[in-house]
């Protein structure tokens, strides 16, 4: 593993041990040139996959990109980040499991929905704003609208 900060590549590994629900090894790295001290991750990759955009371009799908935007959604909510570890690492392998190595943009961002309605209403707004391109106040209104139980009338 290249070290980030001399870019050595002879770095020796301190520390391993499972993070996120034992899904991933978290490994403590070490550079004997520089002595900087590094943090890597390593998880089971199925296969590659590739996220067919709107416009129809394709890109190779990328862990990192899903998980900042739902971090982003997710900003200063009370939801233990290792929760949010699990839930992103279960959106994965259910990617992963679908079959097709091609998916639609689409279906990520709806399976990205599913999991964030599950946890916080809040995020799921947040998150549902960018992916459905919200213009005006109206939309959120919209939205939120539909998120909330028919209200009972009050006939007397």
């Amino acid at each position: 593993m290249r070290c980030p900060f001399c870019g050595n590549i002879d770095t020796q590994v301190k520390d391993s041990r499972p993070a996120e629900d034992h899904v991933a090894i978290r490994r403590r790295r070490f550079c004997p040139a520089c002595g900087g001290r590094f943090t890597t991750y390593e998880r089971v990759q199925l296969r590659d996959l590739v996220v067919i955009k709107t416009n129809g371009k394709r890109e190779d799908f990328d862990r990192d990109k899903l998980e900042r935007s739902i971090r982003i959604s997710m900003q200063k909510r009370p939801i233990d980040p290792e929760r949010i570890d699990q839930m992103i690492s279960g959106i994965v392998r259910r990617l992963e499991s679908m079959g097709d190595t091609d998916i639609p943009s689409s279906k990520i961002g709806e399976i990205v929905m599913e999991a964030l309605a599950r946890i916080d209403t809040v995020a799921y707004v947040r998150f549902a704003s960018v992916y459905k391109n919200f213009q005006a106040a109206d939309d959120f209104e919209e939205f939120v609208h539909e998120l909330r139980p028919p209200q009972p009338s009050t006939d007397e």
